[in-house]
């Protein structure tokens, strides 16, 4: 598309966009580049990345079950989580994604197992120290509350660090691995990818909602440290055989431009000055104010917002950023709200599970639909699949029995879930597809803080409607925000078809 709007009317610039495109393949990849390696080496990367899922998924479907139980009748502490933990990764996503850019891959490995495991190990020690020894009307009520403020902040570093994993491996590693190979490949490791995930996604919170259920809460928070800290090991050997044994993960990559935030201001003209009051001395104003600009620049990571907005995947990118700003999944507020309403744990995480099963099938799907169709077309038929089947949980806020009303709308999220994750592997695709080389880890840094933005907003909304009488207001908010992602993908698709028909005739003409 890029190279599609360049060109005129008359077909200028049309051959050598063509001769460009056929010698270089979509993904950036030359022929030449192509390694061999140990088939198994892959199979250690997926056994290490299930692995490294399964604990995030553990404390994914816990933690919202804990705050209910830490202050029950009120999703306060719960959405005070959910906003702590979106507020990181909105600040910090596009510094994570410029860390993981920057330094080997060797380091982001190590700083990324070391810093989730001490910070799920601090999240379950003091979950564990809040349910046995602490309550809201306890009387050591500081105490209390330093050790909810510990259990936030490690749960943040925790995602941060989990953040840091993703971009290496699902938007990097995958990516390199994939090097001189057909497009076929790259959807197939991405496919198997996602699959892992949702298979974490069926299974950790089934076999955690049964040790709620029948053994306790503390059983869980304590498992779930122990399994980050005797995991981590295992996940590094697995890791580090990996990166042994692929050279092409080993090659310095290319730098990046540099977008600096304070070449968007117009230069003030040369001369003006602002003068001190007390002794009359002139500052140079464009140089402060360049100053000024280039400080925020690298304090807010403007830049990295700049190469994110400038490229030609950014409608679907937020579209599906668009997606987070949502209660209509097994996220915590959901969660917490089905435990309110007297829906089992174990039949949450039976639910939450079934919803993964439909996922992995989604997975399953995906290479065999996308083998037929566009990748542009998969996504747009995935996100109005997943409108249709949402409709049900707009469907269960009117309904008056409550038992019936979170069965429906557990089934409607549950059955949504197919086009979600098609919708999500299309996006991914995308993006590995048309974002250069030297600056993917800069978008995925950003593409995750504004989906955690969005999230964000959800748990602020949850702040202020915090009483699950109310919940289905938080639905009807989340449908809405559906249907715009779906619209607002559609008209991306119009776009690019425009753009594709305008360059049929000029090649039309050209022949």
């Amino acid at each position: 598309m890029r190279g599609i709007v360049a060109i005129d009317e008359k077909g200028e610039g049309a051959r050598d966009f063509i001769e460009e495109n056929v010698r270089v393949p979509i993904l950036g990849f030359s022929e030449s580049s192509e390694e061999s390696f140990d088939p198994s080496l892959l199979w250690r990367m997926y056994v290490g990345h299930f692995l490294s899922r399964w604990g995030a998924r553990m404390w994914e479907f816990s933690v919202g079950l804990y705050m209910i139980h830490i202050w029950p009748s009120s999703l306060l502490f719960t959405a005070v989580y959910g906003v702590v933990e979106a507020a990181s990764t909105v600040s910090f996503g596009p510094v994570v994604g410029k860390w993981v850019e920057d330094l080997p891959y060797k380091q982001v490995l190590q700083l990324w197992l070391l810093t989730r495991s001490l910070s799920f190990l601090v999240a379950g020690g003091t979950v564990t120290a809040l349910l046995v020894y602490f309550g809201p009307m306890s009387k050591t009520f500081l105490a209390f509350m330093i050790l909810v403020v510990i259990t936030n902040i490690s749960g943040a570093i925790s995602v941060l660090s989990t953040l840091a994993g993703t971009i290496l491996i699902e938007r990097e590693w995958v990516v390199v691995i994939s090097n001189g190979q057909s497009p076929e490949v790259l959807t197939r490791m991405n496919s198997i990818i996602r699959r892992i995930d949702l298979i974490c996604k069926l299974f950790a919170p089934v076999l955690t909602g049964f040790i709620i259920s029948f053994v306790s809460l503390v059983a869980s928070a304590v498992i779930l440290a122990l399994w980050n800290v005797l995991s981590v090991w295992l996940e590094y050997w697995l890791w580090m055989s990996v990166y042994n044994g692929i050279p092409a993960l080993k090659v310095n990559k290319p730098g990046r431009k540099v977008y600096c935030f304070s070449c968007l201001w117009p230069e003030t003209p040369l001369g003006e000055s602002v003068e001190n009051a007390e002794g009359g001395r002139g500052m140079d104003m464009p140089k402060l104010k360049k100053e000024i600009m280039e400080c925020l620049s690298k304090l807010l990571c403007f830049d990295a917002w700049i190469v994110y907005f400038k490229q030609d995947v950014v409608l679907p990118g937020v579209a599906l950023a668009l997606l987070y700003f949502t209660v209509l999944s097994f996220g915590t507020l959901m969660t917490a709200t089905l435990e309110w309403k007297g829906i089992p744990a174990y039949v949450i995480g039976i639910a939450r599970g079934v919803s993964a099963i439909i996922g992995i099938v989604s997975t399953v799907m995906y290479p065999i639909i996308h083998s037929h169709i566009s990748t542009l077309r998969t996504g747009l038929w995935s996100i109005w699949i997943q409108w249709c089947f949402l409709v049900a949980c707009l469907a269960s806020v009117w309904m008056h029995n409550s038992i019936s009303s979170a069965w429906m709308l557990m089934a409607g999220v549950a059955a949504s879930r197919f086009g979600l994750w098609m919708f999500d592997l299309a996006v991914v695709q995308l993006m590995q597809d048309q974002v250069a080389e030297s600056d993917r880890c800069l978008v995925g840094g950003v593409q995750s803080s504004l989906q955690s933005l969005l999230d964000l907003l959800t748990y602020v909304m949850g702040i202020v409607i915090s009483d699950p009488q109310e919940f289905g207001k938080l639905v009807i908010m989340s449908f809405i925000l559906v249907s715009s992602a779906a619209i607002l993908y559609t008209w991306h698709c119009y776009r690019v078809r425009k753009h594709l028909f305008h360059f049929e005739k000029i090649l039309s003409k050209i022949n």
